[in-house]
């Protein structure tokens, strides 16, 4: 599994790509070297808010990919607390970002490298302009020390 990672500007205008994280599911490191690399990078940027995408059916029920993204939330909010994390719907960001993608000129093939990041701007950028739009942080606060079941 991989993950995408976006950052915005200081001003939280503009989403742009930062990299592609290999998952790290059974380490037994304290922190995975993933979940590590998204605080450092937090801290590096001195970031308002952490936004992970929530993998929904188009139904809109969740599914073992949701719950699994509200553990990994999990685990992110508790390495970069006291920075506030909300999950975010992510449904159809894989596919508009292989549309983008493909838009731009890139071959099938290789996607892959980039995809993830891809959909991380398009779940970051959708959250920005969302909190623009309302006031106030987009999608639904993340608990560190609890259960992130719906």
């Amino acid at each position: 599994m991989r993950v995408g990672l976006a950052a915005s500007d200081p001003d939280g205008l503009v989403a742009t790509p930062v990299e592609t994280l290999a998952r790290v599911t059974a380490s037994g490191a304290a922190v995975p070297a993933d979940v590590a690399r998204i605080a450092s990078e937090v801290a590096e940027r001195a970031a308002g808010v952490v936004y992970v995408g929530l993998p929904r059916h188009l139904s809109g029920s969740e599914g073992a990919a949701a719950l699994e993204a509200r553990a990994y939330a999990g685990t992110v909010a508790r390495a970069v607390a006291p920075v506030p994390v909300h999950l975010v719907d992510e449904r159809m960001t894989t596919v508009s970002a292989h549309q983008a993608l493909h838009a731009a000129g890139r071959k099938g093939r290789k996607h892959r490298s980039v995809v993830d990041q891809a959909a991380a701007v398009i779940i970051l950028q959708t959250a920005l302009d969302a909190e623009r739009g309302a006031g106030a942080r987009a999608g639904e606060p993340v608990d560190p020390t609890g259960d992130q079941r719906p």
